[in-house]
């Protein structure tokens, strides 16, 4: 198969020096498109800022900002037999960003914000017979909210995880299908989680 993963955050710039982002590594990203790469498929892996190296046997893109996430995948979405999103994308970006520094001014400041697209919905509006898979970080209603957005994103798998994945080597993670079941999985490596997640894809097709 022709896989396409996203991974990594994305870095939506305010001033030449500071921007709006979170604290997601891009190692799951990474971990993916290894265990695809390394299953004999076809990985194409779309990544926002992170210090990892290239995975071996993988064709990388990396981006800055989600506007050039969707650009990306946007092209190589087509393509592909099954898209793996774990990007941690920012849902707004500045509505102007300024050529220089912005000085130390007035006590308080209002920054403008405008929505980013929806790179995985996007994908999910456009499928044509490709299977999806989706990652939710949720602080509250975890289950109800990742549900939700299975299906308003058209996915065959979404992952829930929680903030304290950030970072971490090992998670809980839960899955859940569009036939209402629910799967709440022991702590595991992201390497194996990956493992798992490919084969879950493989079984699909």
């Amino acid at each position: 198969m022709r896989i396409l993963i996203t991974g990594g955050p994305t870095h939506e710039y305010l001033d030449p020096v500071r921007c709006l982002t979170n604290p997601s590594t891009g190692r799951m990203g990474m971990e993916l498109a290894r265990a695809a790469a390394q299953r004999g498929h076809e990985t194409v892996l779309v990544t926002g800022p992170t210090a990892f190296p290239d995975p071996k046997g993988v064709r990388v893109i990396r981006v800055v900002s989600a506007l050039d996430m969707d650009r990306s995948v946007r092209r190589e979405f087509p393509r592909c037999d099954a898209m793996i999103g774990s990007a941690a994308v920012s849902d707004y970006r500045p509505e102007t960003a300024a050529r220089s520094k912005i000085k130390k001014g007035p006590a308080t400041m209002t920054l403008r914000l405008v929505k980013n697209p929806d790179v995985l919905g996007g994908c999910g509006a456009r499928k044509k017979g490709q299977v999806l898979v989706g990652f939710a970080l949720e602080t509250d209603c975890g289950l109800e909210n990742a549900a939700d957005k299975m299906r308003r994103k058209r996915l065959d798998l979404i992952v829930l995880n929680s903030p304290e994945s950030f970072g971490a080597d090992r998670i809980g993670p839960t899955f859940l299908t569009p036939d209402g079941k629910r799967e709440a999985l022991p702590k595991m490596t992201k390497a194996q989680l990956s493992r798992r997640i490919v084969r879950f894809i493989e079984r699909l097709r």
